[in-house]
């Protein structure tokens, strides 16, 4: 599949709260990367600095192979709840829409980049350029973090619970989409040294960790 969707304007001076970004989660039906497919989508705008909970979209997938037992015991999504869902060549122009024209704040990049690239190809490099992991972020946010992952971890639900963002449903596509928006927001406004940081240093500070680094805080994603 092709049609890239359009990225957003670069203006690496502009503050973050002038730019828009589509907070995104995918559920799948596992993560073999060359073989699973995505089971929903839940996308969620930040516009102005806030969260614009009016305008997310939450779509079904039906895929073209069963979710695994193991995914369906942690999104809750089975063969029968995907039945009447669009195919995933049906869906994909409703989130190319959704992410028209912004940043992208994921929760883990490496998952949704692959993802995202199995359904709209591009290269890689795009991609990252409009990419905001904001775990990373959060990392980057503590400065020192080898206590906090002692105790809590770089989880989406943890790191939630530390910041007082409510989790309702972990594992629904919407839900995640809206804890990392939440997350972006709180965490845009903390970054050492940059109480009101640019778009390019939020990127910056949310860049792929060394693979050192990363070995240390990938568990319990």
């Amino acid at each position: 599949m092709s049609d890239l969707p359009k990225g957003p304007v670069r203006r690496p001076r502009r503050g973050w709260r002038r730019a828009e970004y589509a907070s995104l989660d995918f559920e799948t039906t596992g993560l073999d990367l060359g073989r699973d497919t995505v089971v929903s989508f839940g996308v969620v705008p930040v516009r102005g600095g806030r969260v614009v909970v009016g305008e997310a979209v939450h779509q079904l997938v039906r895929p073209h192979l069963p979710p695994s037992p193991r995914s369906q015991t942690i999104h809750e999504l089975r063969p029968m709840d995907l039945e009447d869902a669009p195919p995933l060549r049906d869906a994909r122009e409703t989130l190319r829409q959704a992410l028209r024209g912004r940043y992208l704040l994921v929760w883990f990049a490496d998952v949704e980049l692959n993802f995202l690239m199995s359904i709209f190809a591009g290269p890689r490099r795009a991609w990252r350029r409009r990419m905001i992991d904001v775990r990373n972020l959060a990392i980057a946010v503590d400065g020192q973090p080898a206590a906090v992952r002692k105790q809590h971890g770089y989880a989406l639900a943890s790191e939630a619970e530390r910041r007082g963002v409510p989790v309702a449903s972990p594992h629904d596509a919407l839900d995640d989409a809206f804890v990392t928006a939440q997350l972006f927001v709180v965490l845009a406004r903390k970054l050492p040294g940059r109480p009101d940081p640019t778009v390019s240093e939020l990127l910056r500070a949310a860049s792929p960790l060394p693979a050192r680094v990363e070995r240390r805080f990938s568990r319990g994603i």
